[in-house]
């Protein structure tokens, strides 16, 4: 343990530089934890507003607007697939209607299905602001928009008109927020007796099977997998749906990496340097060292022991700092909260640590070619 023991006395003796090293890779570690929290946070949370309300990959007729037999066959596909979450599976129909009030009036977009379905895929029950999740063959669910703009509360009738001139009055149990101004204007729930009535479609028939996934960018894949059994069917997924979106997402995770490249760039050329100089600075003691007997090996941990004090004194108060920075995010007025992820930080702390050590590379090497007769000779 004498080289351990070395290269604390080492630190100790350049106190203020050892001080200034370890709040470099502090503020470094920080920084990078911070960012890369932010964007995966952020990107985490425009993907939850996107599609966490909507399916994410959906099963349709190949000819579009035209039914299709949700049988067995289908069901086994959809549950036999470990990746779809439970419960997020809905069989819908859709149709459009028109609300009018006085003289204004509002085109409706009717999906119609088990509520229990629909809950799985859009979480209506929790995003109900007032009333309650109940859809008979008489209830609807609506928007927040929509019932503010015609002053509508739950317990209210509303007739709707539809194509040819029919009519339907339905009593509104709920109304909901999606988190988007179109679609609370314009979308509503109901029983899927109401569109199929109105459709004239059997009871096994809808215009889609929607599914939410345990992880949304499982999409594509489950999506290829599936056409290859439904080969009669259209499959349609949400990363194919939002290509705008997704280089979006793709262009913050390059910037965050760029970002936290540069940032461990900057840590390395700060420890090795300082290991640079102290390698200079005690060249003299390292001379005496190898001339009494210590080897390269022996001479060059004292520095790989520098090397790894620093990086874990700097991990630890960048860790530190880190949370710090994060929870005073917490105050701040952003429309989604930062949710550090345990193994993004054991990894920037791994990465911070295993930076550290690499940097002592080149004070290794300056000491293995060091000569201790020539040292002892230049005095």
């Amino acid at each position: 343990m004498l080289p351990f023991k070395i290269a604390m006395r080492f630190l100790k003796t350049s106190r203020a530089q050892s001080a200034l090293i370890i709040s470099g890779i502090a503020v470094g570690i920080a920084v990078q934890i911070f960012v890369g929290s932010l964007i995966t946070s952020l990107q985490d949370s425009l993907v939850q507003q996107t599609v966490g309300s909507t399916s994410q990959v959906t099963i349709t007729a190949l000819d579009e607007g035209e039914p299709f037999t949700v049988d067995s066959r289908v069901l086994k596909v959809v549950s036999d697939d470990a990746r779809v979450k439970p419960g997020a599976v809905a069989a819908t129909l859709g149709t459009t209607g028109l609300y009018t009030s006085g003289n204004e009036n509002a085109s409706l977009s009717l999906k119609g299905g088990d509520l229990r379905g629909l809950d799985g895929i859009y979480s209506l029950s929790q995003r109900l602001t007032a009333g309650s999740a109940r859809l008979g063959k008489g209830d609807i669910l609506v928007g927040k928009d929509f019932a503010e703009k015609f002053a509508l509360v739950p317990g209210d009738n509303i007739r709707i008109t539809f194509s040819a001139n029919k009519t339907r009055t339905l009593t509104i149990t709920g109304i909901f927020d999606l988190g988007s101004s179109a679609v609370n204007e314009r979308q509503a729930f109901v029983n899927g007796d109401v569109p199929r009535a109105l459709l004239g479609w059997r009871a096994d028939e809808y215009a889609a099977l929607e599914t939410q996934l345990r992880q949304p960018f499982d999409s594509a894949a489950v999506a290829s997998d599936w056409r290859t059994r439904l080969r009669n069917l259209r499959i349609v997924e949400w990363q194919a749906q939002n290509a705008d979106l997704l280089t979006a997402l793709q262009s913050q995770g390059s910037s965050s990496y760029m970002i936290q490249a540069f940032v461990l760039i900057a840590i390395a050329l700060g420890i090795a340097s300082t290991l640079a100089i102290s390698a200079v600075q005690k060249t003299r003691q390292i001379g005496i060292l190898k001339a009494m007997g210590m080897g390269d090996t022996a001479a060059g941990r004292i520095f790989l022991w520098q090397a790894a004090l620093l990086g874990v004194g700097g991990t630890l108060s960048g860790l530190a700092l880190g949370f710090f920075l994060l929870w005073g995010f917490s105050f701040a007025d952003a429309s989604f909260t930062i949710t550090p992820k345990p193994g993004f930080i054991a990894f920037s702390a791994a990465v911070g640590i295993a930076v550290a050590l690499l940097s002592s590379i080149i004070p290794i090497r300056k000491t293995s070619a060091l000569d201790p007769i020539e040292v002892i000779q230049g005095g």
